[in-house]
């Protein structure tokens, strides 16, 4: 009959010394302080595994760290309990750490960064920006640390509701949005079964879908002499103007570089991952635009960009800096940089050029699938007469000349 264990006392553990082998001092139903050379005292449990004669242990923390007698055998009781219940101690524990890395790895923040790595890929770079920077901003400080699959509607709800009370309705519909884009990929990825967040837009009221202000036709000469009189920086009233004449929106304006620019073909090719729609478009250079790029060539010709940023010249202007020009010149509520493409749209229809090819110039996708999969034309020839037009439209709305393009060509005329 084997000997039974005699209990450990607090002044054995104390008093026992390292050796230059390892031991264990043993207390009763498989725990025993292990006693290292090192003089490290740690806590094992040895039991039998279920169903076989093959023994195991489980180490059950350092009494130097803090581990006391009685916290150890908690600790075994609490594992005794689990073998009598036909649980095994190590694969209980293995299941515990997995759902604590799991819960780790799976928190709202952390599920957003992985569909985040797929949505960039799918949107302009200053897009992928404003995305993160809202969830960032509403999203995470609140709920981001949630496990994924504890996330419920009132909770990502609670955390709009801030958004919503100050009226923010546009960014509380896309905050909506970019929850249920989480939670779908999280369920086509495995990680919960549906999504709890389908309905969370209903709880908030839709924003009044408002259309960016703009100009009538016959204002023009007012922009072009505004433009001319306004006390801002000469980049950013170039930029105006060569978003003005190219009709291109005010990020892929902002983000112009000279490797675009192919003055022997006369062309400006934005790459996909600039445009909005993530297609190639070609903007038809007229001598007006080419005349803009004749008085960028000494400010930024030895730079990356056309338009670079005051602050970091390696990097571009800001796409917002002609909202804000527009609006120091007065033209606040009456016409924004977006609505400058408005303008030129309004314009060339009056005039009676193809709305295809208008629209092609704008780089607008053709919402009918059936008739976009059919129509590959890029309209090119056709554009470069539109784009003429259009660039001697502005320049003769431009009382006096005074546009820039004007001025500048002006000035190679005389040479």
């Amino acid at each position: 009959m084997p000997r039974a264990a005699t209990p450990l006392n607090d002044t054995q553990i104390r008093k026992a010394k390292a050796t230059a082998n390892e031991y264990v001092l043993s207390d009763t139903h498989g725990l025993g302080l292990r006693i290292r050379p090192n003089g490290s005292k740690d806590w094992v449990f040895r039991y039998q595994k279920l169903h076989t004669t093959k023994r195991a242990k489980l180490s059950l923390g350092s009494y130097n760290s803090g581990i006391t007698l009685k916290q150890a055998r908690d600790a075994r009781d609490m594992y005794l309990a689990l073998l009598a219940n036909g649980i095994d101690p190590q694969a209980h524990r293995g299941e515990i750490n997995q759902k604590a890395t799991f819960d780790t790895e799976s928190t709202l923040r952390a599920m957003a960064a992985q569909w985040f790595e797929v949505k960039k890929t799918k949107v302009t770079a200053n897009f992928a920006l404003d995305i993160w920077r809202s969830l960032d901003r509403h999203i995470f400080p609140f709920i981001g640390e949630r496990p994924i699959g504890e996330v419920t509607a009132p909770m990502a709800i609670s955390a709009i509701e801030p958004v919503a009370a100050r009226g923010n309705l546009e960014t509380v519909k896309r905050l909506c949005q970019r929850l249920n884009e989480i939670m779908t990929f999280a369920v086509n990825t495995g990680v919960i079964h549906h999504n709890p967040l389908a309905g969370i837009k209903a709880k908030f009221a839709n924003p009044i879908k408002q259309h960016n202000p703009t100009l009538e036709p016959n204002q023009l000469p007012l922009l072009m002499e505004t433009l001319h009189r306004a006390s801002i920086k000469l980049p950013t009233r170039v930029m105006i103007e060569w978003q003005l004449h190219t009709m291109v929106r005010p990020g892929e304006s902002a983000g112009a570089r000279w490797e675009e620019i192919d003055l022997g073909e006369k062309t400006w090719t934005i790459p996909p991952e600039r445009m909005k729609k993530k297609r190639e478009h070609v903007v038809p250079l007229t001598a007006q635009t080419a005349a803009l790029l004749d008085v960028m060539r000494p400010i930024s010709g030895h730079l990356e960009h056309v338009f670079p940023s005051q602050r970091d010249p390696s990097r571009h202007a800001n796409g917002g800096s002609s909202n804000v020009a527009l609006k120091r010149m007065g033209f606040q509520d009456t016409l924004t940089a977006h609505g400058m493409r408005a303008l030129a749209s309004t314009t060339l229809n009056e005039q009676s050029f193809d709305y295809d090819v208008i629209e092609m110039a704008l780089a607008h996708i053709d919402k009918n699938e059936t008739r976009r999969s059919y129509n590959h034309a890029k309209y090119l020839p056709q554009r470069r007469v539109m784009m003429d037009w259009w660039s001697q439209h502005i320049e003769d709305a431009a009382t006096g000349n005074m546009s820039m393009a004007a001025t500048t060509r002006g000035l190679r005329a005389i040479k």
